[in-house]
Parts: C-alpha cells; structure tokens; sequence
C-alpha cells in the first residue's frame, strides 16, 4: 500500500505539472499577436516600450514552457533506465535553456517586477537560488555523484515551477476587491517559492521519486565502468 501511494502521489503530481505547463502555454499563445496591452503586459505600460525589457520578457515566455515540459522528464526511473542518452539529451537542453536564456532574462525582468522591493526581492532570490542549484547539479554530475545531482535537480525543479504555483495561489486567493495588488503580487513571489521548495524537501525526505533505483555517489559510475570493461 505504501508503494502504491507513493506511485499515486507521483503519477498525480506529474499530471498537474503537465497539465498547467498545458494551460501556461495557452497563456503564453495570447503573445503571439506582440500586442503590448494584453494579459500581464496591460500591468507592465511603463516598461513595454522599453526594446530591451521586451526582449527580455517574450524570450523568457516562450522558452520556459521547455524548461517545465523537459524536466517533468528527468525524474521517471523508468525512463532513466531505458533512455540514458536522452536523458542527457533533455537534461543538457533544461541546463543551458536555465542558465544561459532563462536566468539573465528574469534577472532583467525582477528589476522592474510587480510587488515593489517584496517583489523584486523575491524574484531576484529566485533568480539566484535557480542558477545555484542548476549549476550544482551539473557539477555533481561531473564528478559521479548521482544521488547529490539528483537532490539539485529537483530543487532547480522546484524553482522552475514556482511559475505554475505563482499563477495557483493567484487564481485562488486574490481577490480585488479585497487585496492590494502591489502587495498580494510582492507576498505571492516569496509564497511561491516557499511552498515549492518545502514541497521538494518533502520529496526528498520521502523519497518518493527515485525510490532505491539509484546508488549514491562516485560509486554506482565507477561501478558500471568496471561492469563495462568486464
């Protein structure tokens, strides 16, 4: 029954990260059109004629829906299993879409964010928490250690999809009537975050990814190079 729950726990967590990277990309369509007065660009007209910051915001746009549908990939055992090379593939695509697209451009773009200096601060922080741990997981990796490459991967994940749980607690909670925007939109950064990584130390604690499929350490690639040369 545990194995069950652990697998149902996985299965469903999974689907609703496929399924609001879904409703993001639709989202995300609506820009299509480079209109400057539509979704959140009718809150940002002090910055939209700003050629730069418009880079910056549709590169970032249409590149993180690849980063959210790429790392839903690198946690099935089943799948590192039986396609390692694609899985080196998706994880290079992930690492370099991060950290040479993503993190300069929400860089640019937490300077000017919604929420004042919660906001921005919140935002930056993410910024420098998702280069950390992507960048930690590529080091780790390099050095054999599987188990450490995976705790940094799901904890870059979770900073991924800050994204998705931002736009959840905004939908459920906010309320204009009642909530400032500034403030809801400064405290929604910071609350975003927190429930995204509490939610990877759970997993982590749990273990409820990668159950007993992988060895920790420079020993589980050292011992299939012996394996190999056999």
């Amino acid at each position: 029954m545990k194995v069950l729950g652990k697998k149902i726990i996985k299965i469903t967590a999974l689907f609703l990260v496929l399924l609001f990277s879904i409703l993001m990309l639709k989202t995300i369509s609506q820009y299509t059109s480079l209109e400057k007065n539509i979704g959140f660009l009718a809150f940002k007209q002090q910055v939209v004629n700003n050629p730069y910051w418009m880079a910056f915001f549709y590169i970032h746009i249409f590149s993180i829906t690849l980063c959210l549908l790429a790392g839903l990939t690198q946690f099935s055992s089943r799948f590192l299993d039986e396609n390692r090379d694609l899985h080196k593939i998706i994880g290079k695509i992930y690492v370099y879409n991060i950290l040479i697209i993503n993190v300069p451009a929400c860089f640019v773009l937490g300077l000017f964010s919604n929420g004042g200096m919660i906001g921005i601060t919140g935002f930056l922080i993410q910024d420098v928490l998702w280069a950390y741990f992507t960048i930690a997981a590529v080091l780790f990796i390099k050095k054999g250690n599987i188990s450490k490459h995976r705790t940094y991967m799901i904890l870059s994940y979770a900073v991924t999809t800050t994204a998705i749980t931002f736009r959840i607690v905004k939908n459920l909670f906010y309320n204009e009537a009642r909530h400032d925007y500034e403030l809801f939109y400064g405290l929604n950064v910071w609350a975003a975050l927190f429930i995204n990584l509490l939610t990877a130390y759970l997993i982590l604690r749990k273990d409820l990814l990668l159950p007993g499929k992988f060895n920790s350490g420079k020993e589980n690639i050292q011992a299939k190079k012996r394996n190999q040369k056999k």
